[in-house]
């Protein structure tokens, strides 16, 4: 490791605090949060008695130091909600495992503490920081503006391939570059642990940016047209050659565009029925993939579907062993994997969703399901229905939300955790519980004139 990775990972939290004293507080969280993710090393450093120093720690350690000092109004003025339940148990998930398969209170304490550094507390300040209409705009701008910073990184390791975290950081982010080459090319890295990773996040960026400029949300991004700044987001994105990104983006499309066009959520609905019904069917074991195989194999390559079907019959073989371990699941070190009768490891776990139901059980993978997509289904049933998505206050919100479900659906094939994700959970989760969605009215409402209003806060928002 060069000396450029101990001076940008301990000099983050003072950076954090730094950013607080020059922009408002969910600017810097933004910043915070987004240039994390993008730019630091992939460096875990083992302090005793804490979970691992990593990069998404240590935004979440500054964040909450400077809340502490700059804001604390702010956390004062939390308020715990029914929709934080998920994130909650999620959080306290693990100490059940370890405790009913007999590793003990500590390891059990240990893995919880663990999960809430990587999922809670990006949730927490989510809720904390983006529980209304501007701050979600505010993340969703982070975001757009981070795909159109990654642009040039992205198209130098399109050429040279994934070199960029070694030549910064002295060692490599991604090891195996069989799978970076992709289509006739490199499928970029740059510092995030792997091209699939990159590609989802180049997909929620294009998405926003092409949802902002239909909508007329944000016309300039530094003085640049946003249709400009697209039209370079999606050429870019194209070249992540990333299959499973690319169906995600489309369906992205379909569902913001059934909105704006024909008014409905019933495309994502399905969606958001849809997944839960997999999960049960892989969880009971009464999953076939046989005539999925069948059909994706007349429009996607051989090697495509043959990688797919591996991960399927994989998962069978660890749904059969997790099913040994229904509730709480067999926990840490390996015990969900299967191994012959010599020892060596039989199965690969590609997706969050095996890996969860293995380790943690039925209650982890309600649980984390739950976080993804119950904010989601309160916000297109409840909150803000189709109808709202192209109101100026509410499009950020709108395709947020459609981006956390299609997160969820990318975790059903791998397992590429991302905090920010968890962020917009909280965020989304906190709107939909402190919003009054009857204060928003479409514009072609008979109920209502031209005029729109801005929906309204019940909470009291912190000074």
């Amino acid at each position: 490791m060069t000396p450029l990775v101990y001076i940008t990972m301990f000099g983050w939290i003072p950076f954090v605090l730094y950013l607080f004293t020059k922009f408002p507080p969910q600017r810097s969280v933004v910043i915070s949060f987004v240039a994390a993710w993008l730019f630091l090393p992939l460096a875990e450093f083992h302090i005793p008695g804490i979970p691992a120093y990593t990069k998404m720690a240590a935004t979440c350690y500054g964040v909450i130091i400077a809340t502490l000092v700059y804001d604390v109004d702010r956390l004062r003025s939390f308020r715990f909600g029914w929709l934080d339940i998920p994130m909650l148990i999620w959080c306290l998930c693990p100490l059940a495992s370890s405790v009913t398969n007999d590793l003990g209170f500590y390891d059990g304490f240990s893995a919880s503490f663990t999960q809430t550094v990587a999922w809670g507390l990006p949730y927490f300040l989510g809720r904390l920081y983006f529980s209304n209409l501007e701050g979600l705009r505010q993340l969703a701008i982070g975001i757009f503006a981070g795909g159109v910073v990654y642009i040039p990184f992205c198209l130098f390791e399109n050429v040279k391939g994934p070199l960029l975290h070694l030549k910064l950081y002295g060692f490599n982010a991604f090891e195996d570059w069989s799978q970076a080459r992709r289509y006739g090319g490199w499928r970029p890295v740059v510092f995030m642990n792997h091209g699939l990773m990159v590609g989802v996040w180049m997909m929620a960026a294009t998405l926003i940016g092409i949802w902002f400029w239909r909508t007329g949300t944000l016309k300039k991004l530094w003085n640049i047209p946003v249709s400009q700044l697209v039209l370079m987001l999606l050429i870019t994105f194209i070249l992540a050659r990333s299959t499973g990104a690319y169906i995600l983006f489309i369906l992205g499309l379909v569902f913001l565009f059934a909105g704006k066009w024909l008014r409905t959520a019933i495309p994502l609905l399905i969606l958001l029925i849809g997944i839960p019904i997999y999960l049960y069917q892989g969880v009971t074991g009464t999953f076939t993939s046989d005539q999925i195989i069948a059909g994706l194999s007349q429009v996607l390559s051989e090697d495509r579907v043959g990688s797919l079907q591996f991960r399927f019959k994989n998962e069978e073989i660890l749904g059969a062993k997790a099913r040994q371990k229904m509730i709480f699941g067999w926990g840490g070190y390996g015990r969900a994997l299967v191994f012959d009768e010599y020892g060596h490891q039989t199965t690969i776990p590609d997706s969050l969703w095996i890996i969860t139901f293995g380790n943690r059980g039925v209650v982890g993978l309600v649980s984390i399901t739950s976080v993804l997509l119950l904010p989601v289904f309160i916000f297109i049933t409840l909150r803000y229905r189709a109808n709202l998505w192209t109101h100026p206050k509410v499009t950020s919100a709108a395709v947020l939300a459609v981006i956390l479900c299609l997160y969820m659906l990318d975790c059903v094939l791998n397992a590429m955790v991302n905090p920010m994700f968890s962020l917009t959970s909280g965020g989304i989760s906190g709107l939909v519980m402190g919003i009054n969605n009857n204060q928003v009215k479409s514009k072609n409402s008979p109920s209502s004139s031209r005029r729109r209003s801005l929906p309204q806060q019940r909470q009291k928002q912190p000074r």
